[in-house]
């Protein structure tokens, strides 16, 4: 029950997001003096609509986004004659700049609003974490109940009597090196017999023999145990930073530009994921790195939720709302950053016939610019669809 209300609302916290966006657009044309005619959230038939002022506002059955229709917006639009003055495509750069990037404003500005009530509510999360074999708490080994929950025990576990530390980097596992702390789990599950690890503990390499502990251990609800080697010691990290109501502010401001970067990076890399989707599809190891799409987001949102994790919820969508505004500044239409990249061409072309003393050009052409923008739809769609496809075959799992 709690998957799914979480599920549902990451779902309505994406078509949240997305009207935003358009309504950013729809906000700055306005104050601009463009007429916007529709604003609807959806796509398909019509649930009901309203009219107030010169704006028709709406609801439609799908869902899955949202749009504003500005007066103008191209030289092809069929205008009224009484319209035709502030048609979108014959006012200043400047107005039609602050019109298509008002959407990507209002993605930016939502996403940094929800960091700011992390940074308020539960804290930051640190970007310089340990590396991923650093040994973190560690305690006795418990027993798993087949609901997955875990036993009590106390005492020592066998991580603390071969004399570990917490902040040692494991590097071999009875000589088999790891790097990540699944391959450190695997290693050490498969031991039956006393055996050694291979630590670095600030800057010198010991080697630490430990006598494992066998437990039971269930990989999913309801799936029969399997027994394992434990050690009794979980993975080291950084605890979240949590600020006041002042502090969160630049502290925020701080976290957003590292997120910009990973953004930009993530987006620079989504064409080297292609064949990490595809492998996801035909049975491989799903990449958590790989993108995911509505339901694939929706899906760990009800994960997280459903175990409370509310500020891994909250991180998530504000960085849904990052990758939004960064993806739509993208110079491909029918993207924001399209008819970004077409006004700048206009300004910069008039800019040069002024020059030379000519009168402006005409409009660009978007008829000719649909080839172009067929090709992004279709690589676009057919991207998309792979992550979806993705997502249901072999979803992106951020627990055990």
């Amino acid at each position: 029950m709690v998957f799914a209300l979480g599920f549902a609302l990451f779902a309505l916290g994406i078509t949240i997001s997305v009207a935003l966006h358009e309504c950013g657009h729809m906000w700055a044309a306005q104050a601009t003096g463009m007429k916007v005619r529709r604003y609807f959230v959806g796509f398909g038939p019509k649930v009901f609509s309203f009219q107030r002022g010169e704006t028709e506002y709406g609801l439609k059955a799908l869902p899955l986004g949202g749009f504003c229709d500005i007066a103008g917006m191209t030289a092809l639009d069929e205008l009224a004659p009484e319209d035709l003055d502030r048609a979108m495509y014959r006012q200043a750069t400047w107005k039609r700049l602050l019109v298509m990037s008002g959407g990507i404003a209002m993605n930016f500005l939502l996403g940094f609003l929800l960091i700011v009530v992390l940074a308020i509510g539960w804290g930051l999360p640190r970007f310089d974490q340990p590396p991923e074999t650093a040994l973190g708490n560690m305690g006795c080994v418990a027993n798993m109940n087949p609901d997955l929950t875990l036993q009590q025990c106390t005492g020592p576990g066998p991580a603390q009597q071969a004399g570990l530390q917490r902040g040692d980097v494991v590097k071999a596992v009875n000589g088999v090196p790891v790097t990540t702390w699944k391959q450190f789990q695997a290693e050490t599950q498969k031991q039956t017999q006393p055996f050694t690890y291979t630590v670095d503990r600030d800057g010198q390499t010991l080697t630490v023999p430990v006598t494992p502990q066998r437990t039971l251990r269930y990989a999913e609800e309801g799936q029969p145990g399997k027994e394992v080697s434990a050690v009794g010691v979980g993975p080291d990290f950084y605890e979240p930073v949590q600020y006041g109501a002042l502090s969160a502010i630049p502290a925020s401001v701080v976290f957003t530009g590292d997120m910009f970067v990973r953004t930009f990076q993530s987006l620079m890399q989504m064409p080297a994921k292609v064949s990490a989707l595809v492998t996801a599809v035909t049975g491989g190891p799903r990449d958590p790195e790989a993108p995911v799409s509505v339901y694939g987001a929706s899906r760990i949102g009800g994960e997280t939720a459903e175990r409370g994790l509310w500020s891994v919820f909250i991180l998530m969508l504000a960085s849904l709302n990052f990758f939004l505004g960064a993806f739509n500044i993208l110079p491909l239409l029918p993207l924001d950053g399209g008819h970004i990249a077409v006004v700048l061409y206009e300004k910069i072309r008039n800019t040069l016939r002024r020059w030379k003393g000519l009168a402006p050009g005409a409009p660009v052409d978007y008829l000719k610019l649909l080839p172009l923008t067929y090709v992004a739809v279709v690589i676009g769609g057919a991207y998309m669809l792979l992550t979806l496809a993705a997502d249901i075959v072999n979803p992106v799992k951020l627990f055990p």
